[in-house]
């Protein structure tokens, strides 16, 4: 019933977050807060043995399937900087300070919350670059660091963790099972990446069990990895990589309900787990313990201005200094203005990733006694949360407005995706014609020229859209044909309902008519929507 509760109230409060300028996100966090001390709310303890394994991967996998592998590969120094340099930095600089900080904090200690809070959660950030338009770049950048900072900051966090309690305490050790742990994940992400593709496109008469081993790879991904001691983080990233890239391989019934459940999955995860952040407060305050309210709040303070600080410290640099040192560099990749690292350094957003890690660390030391200062460094994780996802979330986007970065080119994009369709169509058109010349492949005239005619249309409705528009609708010509096709898809619809109504036809044949008119109206809307 509490997780029932969960989904179902955050769902609600994610759709009410559409109609608001509040990014949904934010909105969750804040309710969550709030709903944390309405009397009957039961308790939610975030438990790292469910947010690690059974919700981390297919958000990672959901992201990964979105993101361009070629786009990656174009901006691969960008985001390792940023995803593993900028890591490790935050990591030490934030332990550091604490270390200097909170008295009687041990340095091993410190930079176990160093780690927890070092990578950004970048669902909310890449939320709002899209929304506002910012340059693909950026976003591609940003989406890019969310995908592997995640297993950068596991792997430093468990080194850190061992050095805290004993196991491993030097850097030899440490360093040695970062490399293993790095390397393992994207070997066994690229071990399984060809087989689960294969075996996805000889699925190819049952959407079904392709969609069902489709939500079965990003867990099979982790745990495999995770079970030789390798980052599944990183395995689940390099599959759902590959498979995107290769999504034009499988089925189209597939792809059309692949898309539709991983949508619905993310929505799900994504609301429940903001949500989530909101409802630890009562837990975390329960845990402060020897530490004052007032106390703990200072130190949350500093916490919190170094994780901003040492991100602009990191991001400028790693922006200008390559390009200064190498000749290479600056003539391979676009120019770039003050206002994009500005951007970049002000988008590092914490998420559920560190709370789940936090609540992880173990009470009790391997030899007895409390692990030192474990319910501080939970409430620290907690206050550097809440403030990235309220302070640089709600101002990210009047930032981005007053900076007035320059955003895409919807003209240019539109152009590229009219020439694009114009050479597909004609391929098209010179494949038909040789099939045609097949005597096996004879088509009455009318059909064969009903097969041009939606090749033309095709090919003619992108660059409708750079033309001029009615006067009185302000659509397009393409715009208004669209509208017109679901205005008699609806009208065949309400037949196939009275039909069935009268007992002329029986429900299986209307669901039949019924799934042929949704697939045109599916193939209407996604061109709406491009």
């Amino acid at each position: 019933m509490p997780l029932l509760l969960l989904v179902a109230g955050s769902a609600g409060v994610a759709g009410l977050a559409r109609r608001t300028p509040v990014p949904a996100p934010l909105l969750l966090v804040a309710v969550g807060l709030g709903a944390a001390y309405i009397p009957g709310i039961p308790d939610y303890t975030l438990n790292p043995h469910i947010v690690l394994p059974l919700l981390l991967p297919p958000l990672l996998h959901t992201a990964a399937l979105d993101s361009s592998y070629l786009d990656l590969r174009a901006n691969l120094r960008p985001v390792a900087l940023l995803s593993v340099g900028y890591v490790l930095f935050a990591t030490l600089a934030v332990g550091y300070v604490a270390y200097l900080v909170i008295p009687d904090l041990p340095l091993t200690v410190a930079l176990v919350l160093g780690a927890v809070v070092a990578p950004p959660d970048a669902v909310a950030a890449t939320a709002i670059a899209r929304s506002l338009g910012l340059p693909h770049r950026i976003t591609t950048i940003l989406q890019g660091e969310s995908l592997v900072n995640d297993a950068t900051a596991i792997t430093a966090y468990k080194v850190a963790l061992g050095a805290a309690v004993g196991v491993s305490a030097t850097w030899g050790q440490g360093l040695k099972e970062f490399a293993v742990a790095s390397l393992g994940g994207i070997g066994i992400g690229v071990v399984l990446m060809v087989p689960l593709h294969w075996l996805r496109c000889r699925l190819r008469e049952s959407a079904l069990l392709e969609n069902t081993l489709s939500l079965l790879i990003p867990f099979t991904a982790y745990a495999a990895a995770e079970q030789v001691g390798a980052s599944g983080v990183l395995a689940v990233v390099v599959v759902g990589l590959y498979l995107g890239h290769r999504s034009w391989q499988v089925d189209f019934e597939t792809r059309l309900q692949e898309e539709a459940v991983w949508k619905m999955v993310s929505f799900v995860l994504e609301s429940a787990v903001f949500a989530l952040i909101g409802l630890q407060l009562p837990v975390v305050l329960r845990g402060l313990g020897e530490f004052s309210t007032a106390g703990a709040l200072g130190y949350a303070a500093v916490v919190f201005g170094v994780v901003v600080l040492a991100r602009f410290l990191w991001v400028f640099p790693a922006t200008y200094l390559p390009r200064l040192l190498s000749a290479r560099i600056r003539t391979r990749e676009p120019d770039t203005t003050w206002s994009a690292p500005v951007i970049v350094g002000w988008a590092g957003m914490r998420g559920v990733v560190s709370l789940a890690i936090a609540f992880s660390i173990p009470p009790e030391l391997p030899g007895g006694g409390p692990f030192p200062a474990r319910n501080l460094v939970l409430f620290l994780t907690f206050t550097t949360v809440i403030g990235t996802l309220v302070v640089q979330g709600l101002t990210l986007p009047p930032l981005i407005r007053a900076l007035r970065l320059p955003g895409r080119d919807a003209q240019a994009e539109t152009l590229a995706e009219a020439q694009a369709q114009n050479e597909a169509s004609r391929a098209a058109e010179a494949r038909l014609d040789t099939l045609l010349q097949d005597e096996h492949n004879a088509l009455p005239g009318p059909l064969a020229d009903r097969l041009r005619t939606v090749l033309e249309r095709r090919r003619n409705a992108v660059w409708e859209r750079l033309g001029a528009v009615n006067e009185v609708t302000g659509e397009s010509a393409d715009d208004t044909y669209r509208r017109l096709a679901r205005e008699m898809i609806d009208a065949e619809r309400r037949v196939f309902v009275e039909l069935r109504d009268a007992r002329r036809i029986d429900d299986e044949m209307m669901r039949t008519l019924l799934r042929r008119l949704d697939l045109e109206e599916a193939a209407a809307y996604r061109e709406a929507a491009s």
